[in-house]
């Protein structure tokens, strides 16, 4: 029996964690997962006799290495800051460990220690990154199969609810992470636009935005994701001119989110004591100077970020609840706690409701004979009765990579993200299989 041992029973995790527990039976397998909330562990594990749940704090060493010990791969969704602690307990007792977060530079760094030990540390296998990693591989594949030299890649993902008339004001539901969300940009942007590097700062990413038009969607609003340069290399695309990886979100998001971070709400560093027992007016006041006078919070907010006191932006800040006068409770330690629980109550996806995953691809070739293309890649997945999009779009690749490794179907080893074939070529040939699939046009251009 193969022991698969599941780190992090969160909003990510449902799929991935039925998945595997499905597919017990068959392959012989015994699934353990772990999280710091008890009770969530039992509702996904739900009885299962090839399951069982686990109460579970990462940083106890003694039982973290005991767990992975005992295990024959580890399948890592903890928040990203706890990637390095799991992988190097993965190195020194010899287990594969995949995960959905974004590569810390500290675990590349283990790739010759993985290489000796003869294991897989697979990184990056979610949804973006993940997905979105191995569709623009096989895109590119074929693109140069053809004979183009690409020179411009846009890659698009969102996480948004399905259109809706009767959308939030802010047209958005937390269905993953909402510290994720509180944090997006916090590191800017660097990405490149016909051969020139653009660099953005925290508030100037969702400064400059640009429209996008989804089929059976409409149009959004784009900002740019993190460090979109560093696939140039990932990609190995030497010739390219434009290289923009963005968000997707429904317009109007961005305008709100830039004003949000004008205030400076979203720390996440400042231990600020007594939280809990503030106001949400109170709490706002706090990032207002003591020179902007009056008793009216949001006139004094709208005075600071120069914009109009009856306007949308400041509709939306009043709906979110920044001006009210409910205590916030809870156990909040940092102003990016406080907008974690807001969002949590406030965006919260009702019941009968869906969200809808966003990959899509755009790339533009030449060609010898003088001929320009575009190559277009789509991919809309929407939520499910019993999960949500982002919870399959994330798990499933996780979990078919996992199933290769424990059925002996990928020798890949060392440190790695989903762009070799022999990772990308398997999984995006099942994914069909349980309904996500890419559409694609190619056209002329000029």
């Amino acid at each position: 029996m193969k022991k698969i041992l599941i780190l992090g029973a969160g909003q990510s995790a449902p799929y991935l964690i039925s998945f595997m527990l499905e597919n017990a039976a068959k392959h012989d397998w015994f699934v353990t997962v772990c999280d710091r909330d008890l009770q969530l562990a039992e509702q996904r594990v739900s009885d299962h006799p090839r399951g069982q749940a686990l109460e579970f704090d990462v940083t106890d060493i003694q039982m973290r290495q005991s767990l992975i010990k005992d295990s024959d791969i580890v399948i890592n969704l903890l928040a990203p800051m706890f990637q390095y602690q799991v992988a190097a307990d993965c190195v020194n007792y010899g287990k594969h460990v995949v995960t959905a977060s974004y590569t810390d530079p500290r675990v590349s760094e283990l790739n010759n220690d993985a290489l000796r030990k003869g294991i897989l540390i697979l990184n990056e296998m979610g949804l973006d990154p993940g997905i979105d990693h191995m569709s623009a591989m096989r895109l590119i594949r074929r693109v140069r199969s053809e004979g183009g030299t690409i020179r411009g890649f846009l890659s698009y993902g969102s996480a948004v609810p399905e259109p809706d008339e009767n959308l939030n004001p802010l047209k958005y539901y937390i269905t993953w992470n909402p510290m994720n969300v509180v944090l997006a940009g916090k590191a800017g942007a660097l990405y490149m636009e016909n051969g020139k590097k653009k660099l953005l700062s925290h508030c100037e990413v969702f400064h400059r935005t640009w429209a996008v038009e989804v089929e059976g969607v409409g149009q959004m609003e784009a900002y740019p994701n993190r460090d979109s340069l560093i696939y140039t290399d990932v990609f190995n695309l030497p010739n390219v001119k434009t290289m923009v990886r963005a968000t997707l979100r429904y317009p109007g998001w961005s305008e709100v989110w830039r004003k949000i971070i004008q205030l400076g709400l979203p720390n996440e560093t400042m231990i600020v004591p007594g939280l809990s027992e503030m106001t949400y007016k109170e709490f706002t006041e706090m990032f207002l100077p003591l020179n902007s006078s009056g008793n009216d919070v949001a006139k004094r907010v709208a005075n600071s970020l120069a914009i109009n006191p009856t306007g949308t932006i400041m509709q939306k800040l009043a709906w979110l609840g920044l001006f009210s006068d409910e205590k916030i409770g809870g156990n909040p330690k940092t102003a990016a706690d406080v907008l974690v629980q807001l969002l949590k109550k406030k965006l919260a996806m009702p019941k009968g409701k869906r969200d809808l995953v966003i990959l899509m691809h755009q790339i533009d070739a030449e060609f010898a004979d003088g001929k320009k293309k575009r190559y277009t890649s789509l991919m809309k997945d929407y939520g499910e009765k019993n999960f949500t999009a982002i919870a399959k779009t994330v798990g499933l690749p996780a979990a078919l990579a996992a199933k290769l490794l424990l059925t002996d179907k990928l020798q890949l080893r060392g440190v790695h993200i989903p762009t070799h074939p022999a990772i990308y070529e398997p999984v995006l040939d099942e994914l069909p299989k349980y309904g996500i699939t890419f559409d694609e046009k190619v056209e002329e251009i000029d």
